[in-house]
């Protein structure tokens, strides 16, 4: 029998090649640019895509003040969190987000959209957002990317 052998491969943690890549979410949808995203922190953009593995790159997100959000999104969405405590419902929109943390709104949206496991956490700590057009992480020669490459 003359036939080609095939070899699925399988990525671990000592062969992944991890990169570093910048996002500009200036005037971005807030939910494209957070799906985008979290499909570059978990790897699925690569070839040799591993679901049990982190082998996604790491994610610079730049201007997150200037995320898009239309039509009345910004006023009537409600985020709900729960201190614990009795009568400890808390509730804040988009607006009032930004307007005190705006990296958090993006990290947010991003945390939705990964795996709710260990490994869901170990690639939400792959993503370092800004605030403005400024990061510290030029020693690592960051890739510029457009959201609609990926």
């Amino acid at each position: 029998m003359d036939t080609l052998s095939y070899k699925t491969v399988s990525l671990n943690k000592a062969t992944v090649t991890k990169n570093w890549v910048v996002i500009d979410a200036t005037d971005l949808p807030l939910g494209r640019l957070a799906s985008r995203v979290a499909l570059v922190l978990r790897g699925k953009n690569k070839p040799g895509y591993t679901p049990n593995v982190d082998c996604g790159d790491n994610v610079i997100v730049v201007n997150a003040e200037k995320v898009a959000l239309k039509g009345n999104k910004m006023t009537d969405r409600v985020y709900t969190r729960y201190t614990g405590y009795p009568g400890g419902q808390r509730f804040t929109t988009p607006k009032e987000i930004l307007a005190k943390r705006p990296a958090e709104l993006i990290r947010m949206s991003v945390k939705g959209m990964l795996p709710k496991t260990r490994l869901g956490d170990d690639q939400l700590n792959n993503l370092f957002v800004y605030a403005g057009p400024e990061h510290p992480h030029q020693a690592q020669n960051p890739k510029e990317i457009k959201l609609n490459e990926i």
